[in-house]
């Protein structure tokens, strides 16, 4: 496995590498984003690591919705802002996951298998065949293989956690989903501890989906229990 990492903290960079090339993971470390593009480029990495704070130019925020339009990688922030605040903000800007300073060697290697568990799950080699890969819901259709959903042949700008809830949502019409197995279902066992961001994640949708129209509402609140994808949009 191939990690491009954006970190200009040189010695925790060496040692986190050191420590996963035996793991067998191999880490190409960059201090700044234009040190990194040619790397991403040139390597095709299967994972980001990215430091919140790094000096001049582009911040980790900035890569994380590059990443989202541009490389699609499965993306880990890494930095020493523990509020819930900016680990939600990096979360619903796309991130994957996020590690907060200082952290220990182990929990870095099972946050970066964690993840990429997850990315296989949702990536191509386990997309069901071409003609279960699309769905359609009333105006809606999502497209799995492209990432994409269309509303009333409008492209909605989702986040890939956004789109994962959705299409977890929309092929489960009328089944209701409590917080906790919508997170496990769509985003996997490493999103369990984060079941307080769903509701972020669900406003974010609805405020897409809805485009100022508040009685187009294609996801409902059970109260009590979690969300469901209405039926009266088939």
């Amino acid at each position: 496995m191939k990690v491009v990492w954006i970190e200009d903290e040189q010695q925790l960079l060496q040692e986190c590498a050191d420590y996963l090339r035996k793991e067998s993971v191999e880490v190409y470390g960059a201090s700044s984003l234009t040190e990194a593009e040619p790397l991403i480029k040139q390597m095709n990495p299967d994972l980001l690591l990215v430091d919140w704070m790094l000096p001049g130019g582009a911040s980790g925020i900035d890569i994380c919705k590059r990443n989202e339009k541009e490389w699609k990688l499965p993306f880990i922030m890494v930095t020493a802002k523990g509020d819930e605040f900016d680990k939600v903000l990096a979360l619903e800007l796309g991130a994957d996951d996020y590690l907060t300073k200082p952290f220990g060697l182990r929990e870095l290697s099972a946050r970066i298998k964690a993840v990429m568990r997850r990315a296989s799950k949702h990536g191509e080699p386990s997309l069901p065949a071409p003609d279960e890969s699309i769905i359609y819901r009333g105006p809606l259709m999502l497209d799995q293989q492209r990432f994409t959903a269309v509303l009333n042949e409008h492209k909605l700008d989702l986040t890939r956690t956004e789109f994962l809830l959705l299409w977890k949502l929309a092929a489960n019409p009328g089944r209701v989903f409590t917080r906790t197995h919508l997170m496990d279902e769509a985003l996997g066992d490493g999103f369990l501890g984060y079941e307080r961001t769903l509701d972020s994640h669900i406003r974010n949708l609805r405020r897409k989906l809805e485009g100022g129209d508040e009685k187009r509402e294609l996801i409902q609140t059970v109260y009590g229990v979690g969300y469901r994808f209405t039926e009266e949009a088939l």
